[in-house]
């Protein structure tokens, strides 16, 4: 599938992640420099095309009409996550030490998580955290198994 610069839907829709940033330049080099993002609006909101996705990047603020009574704010507590960016690759290794030497903070080295895949966090410059993950051939049969189990199989 390729994507359209921008996430604007003709039909259907597109998913896209929001995240409220201290800083867009900073952000946006983040995703574009370490990740390797495209940027696609600088700023107000910030567009990053990431892989097969967006990432809005915008300043805090609120309430607005559409929203009465939310505030949008940078994580407080970078040890207290109810959401995080999920990154599915096809190797952890290779991308946990090319994103390190180009300056990401990761929690962990990757580590096995019970033989069903490899993975690891970093923290973007907000502190949000971001899984990079990736399945071992064992779930990657798992899903085989249960997608022909369901008849959903690829054709």
């Amino acid at each position: 599938m390729i994507l359209p610069d921008a996430p604007i839907a003709q039909e259907g829709f597109f998913v896209t992640h929001f995240l409220t940033v201290a800083d867009q330049a900073r952000s946006i080099e983040f995703y574009v420099g370490v990740l390797g993002g495209k940027a696609v609006k600088e700023a107000d909101p910030s567009y990053v095309k990431l892989a097969n996705s967006w990432i809005i990047l915008n300043s805090g603020g609120g309430p607005t009409p559409d929203k009465p009574e939310v505030l949008l704010e940078t994580p407080r507590d970078l040890n207290r996550v109810s959401s995080f960016l999920n990154l599915r690759v096809a190797d952890t290794w290779t991308c946990y030490r090319q994103w390190k030497a180009k300056g990401a903070e990761f929690l962990t080295e990757p580590l096995d998580n019970q033989g069903e895949e490899w993975r690891c966090y970093m923290r973007d410059p907000d502190g949000y955290l971001i899984e990079v993950g990736q399945y071992t051939q064992s779930a990657i049969d798992d899903f085989r198994r249960y997608l022909a189990a369901t008849d959903k199989a690829p054709k």
